[in-house]
């Protein structure tokens, strides 16, 4: 039955579960707002968006985190994601399980969608249609479902913190970068490069990490104009999308200089964020956060508690950087040990049942099939003695590695919690995808041959 359904049909299916999926979690979550695993940021984002409602603007009615008093101003939260709650609140009230199923709706219908376009695009790009387990649309809804379905992004989508919506913009800037790069040679490139703008700003907005990633998307992009020879649209295309990122943050970079009477770009976490993780009380092996407890604000030297937020995280900056410059061969050592709590795929016994759930049956389910097709494009399509054992992966799949080696770069460098990973594992899924597409279209075929050896009908 499920073979006579159209591709249509089988990704409307892929849909329905994942938004179900999704507003079921957000129905677990429910309307009262504590810190679960991994989401004491929503407890932050509510309380915030009450006290905007309430008149008090971006502030805390007492001491919070990160060490900002009761009162002050803070800029330590995604503006963008914090007037999402506020819409939501100020429309329907304060009501945080409205906001959990709207934005379970909206990520559960986008998320598996921009999985399907971005495992078309990669498909595309190896040009082989003569390769049989590349052929249909078995690759894009692999990719599809495993997305609708990966407990992870189901547990994400409805809690109160950037992490839904911060993911979704990053696999819609890769598909529309990728898309873009298509079109630069045709007609509506413009309109592409006005939605890459867009996608990037939603992203920065949610979390001003993506700025780091942005250098890296416009030189692949800066790659492709060179191969194709559009200077003229390609630079108006990477000049339009710069356009709108800067104006997008203007306006935050404006408010915060009017609050704290100095340049803050758009949020203050990166300082207390780099601080923090490079210590010297880590020696050369990285603290996981849920194991440091409330020694993070104990840290702060005395001598800087008497700054506003603002200042603080500039001098926190200067701190870890100093501890770098101090003892980059206990910085180095101390990046490769955040190595593991990056990609911690096994269970923990300090780790609720929720959290060792959520690992196992998501990243170390899927964890063979995503390092298999992470190397599959370095790997001859066929036996044909003309090709070489290595090929040129194409631009599309260097895209994509790229966006994965830079963006695991910046967090064992600086921070790093299995959620930061979550836009990688996006992404991994697709090559997980291409390992299953292939992987099975192998078995189903010696499957065949046996029982057709065996004298047996043959139904594939």
């Amino acid at each position: 039955m499920v073979k006579s359904l159209s591709t249509k049909s089988k990704f409307r299916v892929i849909l329905l579960l994942s938004v179900a999926l999704r507003i079921l979690a957000a129905l677990y979550l429910g309307n009262s707002v504590v810190s679960l695993p991994g989401t004491a940021d929503q407890v932050s984002y509510h309380n915030l968006a009450l006290r905007i409602l309430g008149g008090h603007g971006f502030t805390f009615a007492e001491a919070w985190w990160p060490v900002t008093p009761a009162g002050a101003q803070t800029a330590h939260w995604s503006f963008l994601y914090t007037f999402y709650l506020v819409g939501v609140y100020g429309i329907f009230g304060p009501y945080p399980l409205v906001a959990r199923l709207i934005q379970a709706v909206i990520v559960g219908i986008l998320q598996p969608s921009l999985a399907y376009r971005l495992a078309e695009q990669l498909r595309a790009s190896f040009g082989a249609t003569n390769v049989e387990w590349l052929q249909g649309d078995n690759l894009p809804l692999l990719a599809a479902g495993i997305t609708a379905v990966y407990i992870y992004f189901v547990y994400y989508s409805g809690t109160l913190m950037t992490e839904p919506f911060y993911m979704t913009a990053v696999i819609a800037t890769l598909t529309l970068t990728i898309g873009l790069a298509q079109r630069l040679p045709g007609q509506g490139y413009w309109k592409h490069a006005l939605a890459l703008g867009l996608t990037l700003s939603i992203a920065v907005l949610l979390r001003q990490l993506f700025l780091l990633v942005i250098p890296f998307v416009f030189l692949w992009l800066g790659i492709v104009v060179y191969q194709q020879r559009a200077w003229q649209r390609g630079l108006f295309s990477i000049g339009i999308a710069t356009a709108i990122v800067i104006l997008s943050i203007l306006p935050f970079t404006l408010f915060n200089y009017s609050r704290f009477d100095r340049f803050v770009l758009l949020n203050t976490n990166a300082g207390y964020a780099f601080f923090w993780g490079n210590h010297p009380i880590y020696g050369t092996r990285f603290i996981p956060a849920t194991e440091m407890g409330e020694t993070y604000q104990e840290l702060v030297p005395d001598e800087l508690r008497h700054l506003d937020e603002a200042a603080l995280d500039q001098a926190l900056l200067k701190e870890g950087i100093q501890f770098i410059v101090d003892d980059p061969g206990r910085y180095a050592l101390l990046s490769i040990s955040r190595i593991p709590a990056y990609f911690k795929f096994w269970p923990d016994p300090t780790s609720g049942l929720l959290s060792n759930v959520s690992r196992v049956l998501s990243f170390a389910l899927f964890l063979p099939f995503m390092l298999y097709g992470f190397v599959r494009p370095f790997i001859r399509l066929t036996r044909s003695p003309k090709t070489s054992l290595l090929i040129r992966p194409s631009l599309t799949a260097m895209l994509l590695y790229l966006f994965v080696l830079v963006y695991t770069g910046i967090h064992v460098l600086t921070w790093a919690q299995v959620r930061y990973r979550l836009p990688v594992d996006a992404v991994l899924i697709v090559f997980a995808a291409l390992a299953i597409s292939e992987l099975s279209h192998v078995l189903l075929k010696k499957i065949a041959q046996r029982k057709s050896q065996q004298g047996k009908p043959v139904t594939l």
